[in-house]
């Protein structure tokens, strides 16, 4: 077995203009003080990297790991959470997501596609650069509109979909690959990737990819009622990156799953700061454990409630004391007979 490596901290809900989240050393260093022995780096804000330059300068490269090892961190991951959702965008979303990409692509979905797969294929490359195995993303969604249909869905537009969203995930996946790092699909709704099943559809249009993986993130199955211990139990081999993230559902005669368009404070599904919450993190350390996973415990903070620097610096000493260290040898070695196998045989009654 292998221990978890952490705690690690996304950076995308802490980065700000204000110090000391203003920039990659202000905020690599804060995040030390309080910690964490490693970042995981949204690859869209140019506060913190150019992703382009990361993937085509080795200079740039190395003058970034200087800044990262001097904070007293390290990089577990780079993220392109933003870039994947532009990947696949129904048009009925185009101009929601025009923040998403450079204000030049605006109202542009076919542009904004474009621009995203380059992003995915620059940062193929950077992970490469850095010595990473794996990265964080999200799959898009040409789907997520008729996730709960009426009128009915008509017969094959799911099959259709995924047979879409895989032609044009296809060649990024051949480009992480070549460079030998895993792309990991955060399962969220209003992703057409949101839960086992939906991964299975589209791991089958991938011809199965062995860069096609899993960021497990307890949080949003939380929210939608599955059973999140099960989920690693089923899909242990594809999760190759954990967001630690804490959710509470708390269904009323009101409100349930789908939140009523209320607010975050008043929905039944809320995200909390770690241990605020209802997931059972004795659990997940203790199944991820046992499986293998040697990836970084990374904490995304998302609350309702709670200031995102205490969320911060309460949940770099939970993920710490939640980390288990990995026995070497068996509790009770010390009553062992030893390896024989004549006595083996004769206490089965073998000749």
């Amino acid at each position: 077995m292998k221990t978890i490596k952490g705690p690690a901290l996304f950076l995308a809900q802490f980065a700000d203009d204000k110090a000391p989240f203003n920039n990659l050393k202000n905020i690599t260093t804060w995040a030390a003080s309080i910690g964490y022995k490693a970042v995981q780096i949204p690859t869209w804000d140019a506060r913190l990297i150019d992703l382009q330059r990361a993937a085509e300068d080795m200079d740039y490269v190395n003058e970034i790991k200087a800044v990262v090892k001097e904070a007293g961190v390290e990089i577990s991951d780079f993220s392109t959470h933003l870039q994947g959702q532009l990947v696949a965008v129904h048009p009925a979303y185009n101009e929601m997501f025009d923040a998403f990409a450079p204000k030049e692509l605006a109202g542009d979905l076919k542009g904004k596609t474009e621009w995203a797969t380059q992003q995915l294929k620059w940062a193929a490359k950077a992970s490469h650069n850095f010595g990473l195995k794996t990265h964080a993303t999200f799959s898009g969604a040409l789907m997520w509109h008729t996730v709960y249909p009426w009128p009915q869905r008509p017969a094959g537009l799911v099959d259709t979909g995924f047979e879409e969203l895989a032609k044009r995930w296809l060649p990024i996946l051949d480009e992480f690959d070549k460079y030998g790092v895993d792309v990991c699909y955060e399962l969220h709704p209003g992703e057409d990737l949101h839960d086992g099943v939906t991964f299975e559809k589209f791991l089958e249009k991938v011809n199965n990819h062995k860069r096609a993986n899993i960021l497990y993130d307890p949080s949003h199955f939380v929210l939608q009622c599955l059973n999140y211990l099960d989920f690693i139990d089923i899909y242990h081999d594809r999760i190759k990156m954990f967001h630690v993230k804490d959710a509470e559902f708390s269904p009323t005669g009101r409100q349930g799953v789908y939140g009523g368009y209320s607010g975050w404070v008043e929905r039944a599904g809320r995200f909390r700061s770690l241990g605020d919450g209802q997931v059972d993190f004795n659990g997940i350390f203790s199944k991820l454990s046992q499986y293998d996973f040697d990836g970084w415990a990374v904490l995304e903070w998302e609350c309702a409630l709670k200031h995102p620097e205490n969320g911060a610096i309460e949940g770099a000493k939970f993920i710490s004391e939640k980390i288990i260290r990995v026995t070497e040898k068996t509790f009770d070695d010390f009553a062992s007979t030893g390896a024989d196998e004549n006595f083996n045989k004769k206490i089965l009654g073998i000749s």
